[in-house]
């Protein structure tokens, strides 16, 4: 990973994971935390991208009448959409953040494995990670400003194996960014909790000081 993707990552956990950026969110505190924002999240701008280049690709190559058009569409608005839903539910609870992202990954891993397939099947070669087209599109992916209208041409334009080969590099830089946001999730659930989690260790807190006010509680009126 590029210095200046890493550099990008670490912005990413500052001000995207925290999800305080949403119209959802608020300054002052309150019982529900900051969240949402997750269009700030490197992660789910670059699945964004790669949902929009799958409608394209499955309409250009693969027969609209396909399982294999319909189940790969449905990945990969399943990996941009759980981690909009996940960003969301963040306020309430850590675990379903936790969980939709995790959901995320998977689905841009099942994608991942569908353009592999596709480029087999059709005897078209993979790039290797240091091939020069590679390279170009880590580039690109690279940019501060980076969109679909990074991409759009050689969508449009370009054959099959050419189009796969560019989704399989963006689903790698997606699923190494939501890798780093998982890790940076587990943290947070293990430190702080969802609502619910923070509910349920009030109750018992509730219920053990209950308990120990009756057994200090003098034997007489």
């Amino acid at each position: 990973m590029p210095a200046d993707r890493t550099n990008k990552t670490k912005a990413t956990k500052q001000t995207g994971t925290s999800h305080s950026s949403s119209p959802s969110s608020s300054s002052s505190p309150g019982f529900i935390p900051p969240h949402g924002g997750y269009e700030n999240l490197l992660a789910y701008r670059k699945s964004q991208i790669i949902y929009d280049a799958t409608v394209r690709f499955c309409d250009r190559f693969i027969n609209k009448r396909s399982r294999s058009h319909d189940q790969m569409v449905q990945a990969a608005r399943s990996g941009n959409k759980n981690i909009a839903e996940g960003s969301q539910v963040s306020g309430t609870s850590k675990e379903s953040e936790l969980k939709l992202t995790g959901v995320a990954r998977a689905s841009l891993e099942e994608l991942l494995g569908d353009y592999k397939d596709y480029l087999r099947q059709h005897g078209h070669r993979e790039w290797n990670k240091n091939d020069r087209e590679a390279l170009y599109v880590r580039k690109l992916g690279a940019r501060n400003d980076e969109s679909h209208e990074s991409y759009r041409s050689f969508i449009e334009t370009r054959p099959a194996e050419t189009v796969a080969n560019i989704l399989l590099c963006l689903i790698h830089q997606a699923n190494y960014l939501l890798d780093q946001q998982l890790r940076q999730l587990e943290q947070e659930f293990l430190q702080a909790g969802g609502l619910r989690e923070r509910m349920t260790r009030a109750r018992l807190a509730v219920r053990a000081a209950g308990g120990q006010a009756k057994q200090t509680k003098p034997p007489f009126p």
